[in-house]
């Protein structure tokens, strides 16, 4: 097996020669297994290079991912919104306050959504009994009572 220093940690012939090995490639907590790859380890530092093949088919995987990882959010946001009963112009008034087509480019995956609103959409998938409670906290009922008493304890 030959060996070679280490671009990284610049360890003299610390690059040992491996193939057969399967690696990982994750995106927002979503992984892929990519198998069957070669390339070089040190044995200092643990970095990895890949050898020309590997390296393209390991690049492939995580774009691969990526790509399916925003059309998987996508109609993700597409079928909660739905579930929801919610029009692409209600589920932005009520839940994001981004701009008037902000839903439509989410479930086109054109942009991905803030990862608290698409938690936020998980969730009442879950639970949609709780849209209720956020139609409420939205209206800014209890907000208001709270600016009121401010104010009087102002003038008093």
């Amino acid at each position: 097996m030959s060996k070679h220093d280490c671009y990284t940690c610049g360890a003299a012939s610390a690059m040992q020669a491996f193939k057969g090995r399967s690696f990982n490639v994750s995106f927002k907590q979503m992984n892929r297994m990519v198998h069957s790859l070669a390339g070089h380890e040190c044995t200092e530092c643990a970095e990895i290079e890949f050898d020309a093949p590997s390296a393209e088919r390991y690049a492939q995987a995580g774009d691969e991912l990526i790509e399916d990882a925003k059309r998987v959010m996508a109609d993700e946001m597409k079928r909660i919104r739905r579930k929801l009963h919610f029009t692409q112009k209600s589920a932005v008034q009520l839940l994001s306050g981004g701009g008037h087509n902000a839903f439509s480019r989410y479930e086109r995956a054109e942009v991905e959504p803030p990862k608290p609103l698409f938690v936020l959409m998980r969730l009442l998938d879950r639970h949609p009994e709780l849209v209720r409670e956020l139609q409420a906290i939205n209206e800014c009922s209890d907000i208001n009572t709270l600016l009121v008493q401010k104010q009087l304890q102002r003038e008093s």
